[in-house]
């Protein structure tokens, strides 16, 4: 029997997703991830492979960049070597892809990517405008990094996840990244969500909103390389993510603090763009999706 129109719609919809966020690489690393035995870092009910599972991440993702602009240092070595602006899809697709190897690979594969992207961090060496020195395998900067992006994976997560996490769970997510983070460098990684928080406080006297980081977040917000079709469902998950981010973030970028707007639009259409993708990367288990 032919499918509904509708199936077919989701089909194409989450295909379209897949190939840009996983690359042309993308089915060739999916049933390598999924399909290769051998011990994982993280078990099939651990709270971490949840929420990476979930389209949250989208607007957690967006809101991560955001945050970590946010560090001089950090932005200046974005800004010189990421090549965000030149090649954006080809930066998602190295993130998602990491993200999969670590959380669901084989333990080798996850630690072949963790491997790969140090060696990186050790080639990236620089100076901000400013004139201050910076180097991508800091374990300082490798920690501002890490805990940006974990509280706004986890902060998209509780706001627009499927599931919210308990608190032991928030706990459990947050020291499974703390794996991740060690290898990757990051000097004792926080290990529960309370940590987390004071780490973030403990790093807010160093960031400031840079000319890049304000440039990064303009492109990020209002020029991203899309079709006009695409434009209004990303401008959603756009002010979703401005809004996920703490208010004191965003005034050094910028970025109005408009509670009455954001509840009764930005929170939403976070929940409605949301739902759409998480619809649309919906696989039923006999299709062979993962």
């Amino acid at each position: 029997m032919d499918r509904l129109p509708s199936s077919r719609a989701r089909d194409r919809l989450g295909d379209a997703l897949f190939s840009r966020v996983a690359g042309p690489s993308g089915p060739e690393n999916r049933a390598r991830i999924h399909d290769t035995p051998g011990p994982r870092w993280f078990a099939p009910e651990e709270p971490i492979r949840r929420v990476h599972a979930d389209a949250s991440m989208f607007v957690g993702g967006l809101s991560a960049l955001l945050l970590q602009s946010l560090h001089p240092r950090a932005m200046a070595a974005v800004e010189a070597h990421s090549g965000y602006r030149g090649d954006p899809w080809g930066r998602l697709q190295r993130t998602s892809t990491f993200l999969a190897f670590t959380t669901y690979g084989t333990a080798e594969d996850a630690q072949r990517a963790v491997d790969a992207v140090r060696a990186v961090h050790a080639r990236v060496r620089g100076r901000t405008p400013d004139g201050e020195p910076y180097r991508a395998d800091d374990p300082h900067l490798l920690e501002w990094v890490h805990i940006a992006e974990v509280d706004s994976f986890l902060r998209a997560h509780q706001r627009y996840g499927a599931q919210r996490l308990t608190p032991e769970e928030c706990d459990a997510y947050v020291a499974a990244t703390a794996r991740v983070g060690r290898a990757l460098g990051v000097a004792g990684p926080p290990r529960t969500a309370a940590e987390l928080a004071q780490r973030i406080d403990a790093f807010r006297p160093e960031l400031r909103g840079t000319d890049e980081a304000r440039a990064a977040a303009r492109f990020l917000l209002l020029s991203p390389p899309l079709p006009w079709p695409a434009r209004p469902p990303y401008a959603m998950l756009a002010a979703a993510a401005v809004a996920l981010l703490p208010p004191w973030a965003r005034g050094p970028l910028k970025l109005p603090l408009l509670p009455r707007t954001e509840r009764w639009c930005a929170a939403p259409a976070g929940a409605a763009v949301t739902a759409a993708l998480r619809w649309a990367m919906h696989r039923p288990a006999a299709s062979g999706g993962g």
